[in-house]
């Protein structure tokens, strides 16, 4: 058996760490990028068993959370993303549909009280199941020349959607 088609059958189940509370109850005008919503706040409760796993996450100023886009139903490989009126794959956009509807944001952490994170700059929908939590290390996560593809045009233009509609 060839190691491709060993990959091509895995299957992964996740067990959620926690879930989110945020204020955006639908997937219409939830900011497509926490950035865009710098005020925006909420909660990740963090389930009993993991809350040892919080231990000195209070020094981030920033957390990569991953989660599941939980309102996503099915994909298309070949959509229109919330910056542009331009198609383009699924994989060369951050849209919510997605062959495993898998999603990262960089939020702020406001602070922590137990198992509770107090969080702005957010972008999910409430109750979004966190599935991990990563400190935000800029030396880390920053790349030097770094090039966003065809949304160079969008971002320079600064008048791109900052909210999703019901597109997906």
């Amino acid at each position: 058996m060839s190691q491709q088609s060993v990959t091509e059958n895995m299957e992964f189940v996740f067990k959620p760490i926690g879930v989110l509370k945020t204020p955006y109850k639908s997937k219409s005008g939830v900011p497509i990028q926490g950035g865009f919503a710098p005020n925006s706040e909420g909660v990740a409760e963090i389930f009993e068993e993991f809350e040892a796993g919080l231990k000195d996450i209070e020094g981030f100023s920033n957390l990569i959370l991953i989660y599941v886009f939980h309102g996503s139903v099915g994909y298309k490989l070949v959509c229109e993303p919330y910056m542009e009126d331009r198609l383009h794959g699924v994989f060369a956009m951050r849209a919510p549909n997605r062959p495993n509807p898998i999603g990262f944001s960089v939020v702020r952490l406001q602070r922590r009280e137990g198992r509770t994170l107090y969080l702005s700059e957010l972008d999910m929908l409430d109750k979004t199941p966190i599935l991990d939590i990563k400190p935000f290390v800029p030396r880390f996560d920053h790349r030097s020349g770094a090039r966003v593809g065809w949304m160079e045009r969008t971002l320079g233009e600064g008048d791109h959607r900052k909210v999703s509609d019901d597109r997906f």
